[in-house]
C-alpha cells in the first residue's frame, strides 16, 4: 500500500461520511474527480509543491477550481492545504470512489475476450456475475487476440481465467511437473 493511500484514506472517509450523511454522494464524486484532475495538472502540482504557506495554497487551489468545489468542498482543500496533502487528491478520489462503489453495492468488473461481446453476451455476464458478487456489475470490456479464445474476467481480487491461452499455459506448466 502506498504512503499517498494511506494518507488519503481519511479525508476520503471523512468525504465519503458527510456525502452519505448530506445524501449527495455522486456531488461529492464530482468534486473530488474536478479537485484531482486539478492537482495532476503540472503547472498546479509545481505551484503546490514549492513553499507558500498553507492559506496561500489553499487559496490558489480554490481559486482554480472555481465554482466547482461547493462550500463543504472547499473547506475539505483548506483542511488538506493545511496538512500540505493536497497533493493527495487523486489518491483521496479512488479511495472514495471505493467506499461509493462498495456503499452503492456496486462491482467494475475487467472482462478481456479474444473478440467483441455481443450484447447478448455482456448481459449474460452481467446477471452471472451480479449473482455471484452480489452486487451490480459494470462491464470494461477489452479484446486481446492473445486470448484466443474465452475470456478473463477480474473483478477485485477474483480472477476468472476461461481463455483458451490460460489454459494453453496450465497445460504447458503440467507438463514441465
Amino acid at each position: 500500500m502506498s504512503e499517498l493511500t494511506i494518507v488519503a484514506r481519511p479525508y476520503a472517509k471523512a468525504a465519503f461520511d458527510f456525502a452519505v450523511e448530506q445524501n449527495a454522494l455522486a456531488a461529492w464524486a464530482d468534486m473530488l474527480f474536478f479537485a484531482a484532475e486539478v492537482a495532476n495538472n503540472a503547472v498546479v502540482a509545481e505551484r503546490l509543491q514549492n513553499n507558500s504557506g498553507a492559506e496561500a495554497q489553499a487559496e490558489f487551489f480554490i481559486q482554480v477550481c472555481g465554482a466547482q468545489l461547493n462550500e463543504q468542498g472547499q473547506n475539505l482543500i483548506k483542511v488538506m492545504a493545511e496538512n500540505k496533502r493536497l497533493l493527495a487528491l487523486p489518491a483521496v478520489l479512488e479511495a472514495f470512489l471505493l467506499l461509493k462503489a462498495e456503499h452503492e453495492k456496486e462491482a467494475t468488473v475487467d472482462v478481456v475476450s479474444a473478440t467483441v461481446l455481443s450484447t447478448a453476451q455482456q448481459e449474460k455476464l452481467v446477471t452471472a456475475l451480479s449473482q455471484r458478487l452480489a452486487r451490480n456489475v459494470k462491464l470494461n470490456c477489452s479484446v486481446d487476440p492473445t486470448v484466443v479464445g474465452g475470456m478473463l474476467i477480474k473483478a477485485g481480487d477474483m480472477v476468472i481465467d476461461g481463455s483458451v491461452r490460460g489454459k494453453l499455459d496450465r497445460l504447458a506448466t503440467a507438463l514441465q511437473s
